[in-house]
């Protein structure tokens, strides 16, 4: 501002030095005579070529249709929602190597950070140790299996022999012995085969669990652990070729934090790593109790950017609002909560903005500007329209103004739907196109940034 100040200064003494009804007509340069028959044509404008629009900043904002007397504004700021963070923690305790770094964008898969436990050997141990139970189990039953088998058959040779004597009328003591032997061990042994079984459901179950625990503990489904592996020409299984326990990322994000040291020993459930998800962000304002009756039942609401350069008042985003769960009597006001239904680039957590709400009125939809657009010269409020027909002029505008909510204006008269209205740079405008209190008849700027006054 400093800097444009001592422009303006400039101007003022160029015009008094290089401007002078004295000075030597056959000295001016033509071009200059030349400019200034144009700016008579037009007293209330001002030349505004590409250099001078750089030099003060001027930039340019559209007309536009807007329920002013219905709008209200409430201020705020972006936060995160509450799922928008994930945490990583350590599943058994253990030596941790980073393999991220603190803001880097992750997708889901990759790998955030790995660990060495030792712990995960015991973890092997019992899948290996679960696999033998399970392996001796099955044997048994084969045994068990047998064993009744045999028995059956051996009960139906003595059964044979038993009706084949029986036929000759020849009868043997020890061969109704023997047959009565084997029908007593017949439920002992096919008890003993039940056993078996439960044993072997056993052993799997314990198998299972194992695994599972492997599985919880190194983030690896069960049935990739399981995979069988070929391996200098053996057959092994994933989890035994497994030292390190990688870390996946579950979802899209920005790494947030790396909580301990890389290489650090990190007890069990210990917090490694947490990500956001930039994109799971919503809009918490802080409304006025006496709007409350107004606001529960509307259904258009924007969420507006505040005044920072570089960002148009024009990007916004629509959203959806509801009333939230806080209030202060103390104060008088309660919080809203708005879901953007898009994303602009300064929405970043912490950042302040607007939420603009339609509410029920019986006003219309005017034609608005920016109240910042306008500015108090004497009396009369002005603002500067650019020239439709000439994009390096801006026309002087006294300002015809309606109702405002504070940030736009409603314009009787004077503007139309497709105008561009001089946003940023007003000021200056304004006092080059001013001189002791009242307006100038009109003026231009030199190509070296000077600016000329009308005679």
């Amino acid at each position: 501002m400093n800097g444009k100040l001592l422009l303006l200064l400039a101007v003022c003494t160029a015009v008094s030095a290089s401007c002078s009804p004295s000075q030597d007509p056959s000295s001016q340069n033509p071009d200059d005579h030349h400019e200034t028959e144009e700016a008579m044509e037009s007293s209330d404008r001002i030349d505004i070529p590409a250099t001078v629009r750089n030099n003060l900043g001027i930039t340019f904002t559209p007309v536009e249709r807007r329920k002013v007397d219905s709008t209200i504004r409430v201020p705020g700021y972006f936060e995160l929602q509450p799922r928008a963070r994930h945490e990583y923690r350590m599943t058994l305790p253990g030596h941790v190597e980073f393999l991220v770094d603190q803001y880097q964008q992750v997708e889901p898969g990759d790998v955030l950070y790995r660990f060495a436990s030792p712990e995960w050997p015991a973890l092997q141990h019992e899948i290996i140790e679960g696999e033998q139970i399970v392996l001796s189990a099955q044997a048994h039953i084969q045994v068990d299996k047998a064993r009744v088998s045999e028995a059956n058959e051996s009960l139906e040779i003595l059964l044979r022999r038993q009706s084949a004597l029986a036929d000759a009328d020849f009868k043997q003591a020890d061969l109704e012995s023997n047959i009565l032997e084997i029908k007593a061990s017949l439920p002992r042994i096919q008890a003993e085969l039940a056993l078996s079984k439960t044993v072997l459901m056993n052993a799997v179950r314990s198998h299972e669990h194992a695994l599972h625990r492997a599985s919880v503990a190194a983030g690896i489904p069960e049935i990739d652990l399981s995979r069988a592996v070929e391996i200098n020409g053996k057959t092994v299984f994933a989890y035994q070729l497994i030292d390190w326990i990688e870390v996946r990322a579950f979802e899209s994000g920005v790494v947030e934090s790396l909580v301990v040291t890389n290489g650090a020993f990190v007890e069990a459930f210990e917090l490694v790593v947490s990500t956001v998800n930039p994109k799971k962000i919503r809009f918490r304002a802080t409304a006025l109790q006496a709007d409350m009756a107004r606001l529960i039942n509307s259904q258009e609401a924007r969420i507006v950017p505040p005044t920072i350069p570089g960002i148009a008042l024009s990007d916004s985003v629509p959203a959806t609002v509801t009333l939230g769960l806080e209030a202060d009597p103390q104060y008088r006001t309660f919080s809203l909560l708005a879901e953007p239904l898009g994303s602009k680039s300064w929405f970043v957590p912490g950042v302040s903005a607007f939420v603009e709400i339609v509410v029920e009125s019986t006003g219309g939809i005017s034609l608005a500007i920016p109240r910042a657009a306008i500015v108090q010269d004497g009396i009369v409020h002005v603002f500067f329209r650019r020239d439709p027909n000439d994009p390096n002029k801006a026309i002087r505008v006294e300002a015809d103004m309606g109702v405002s909510d504070g940030r736009w204006v409603a314009i009787n008269s004077g503007i139309s739907l497709d105008d561009e209205i001089v946003l940023h740079g007003v000021y200056e405008l304004k006092l080059v196109s001013q001189q002791s209190g009242t307006a100038q008849k009109g003026g231009h700027f030199h190509s070296d940034g000077v600016f000329h006054e009308d005679k």
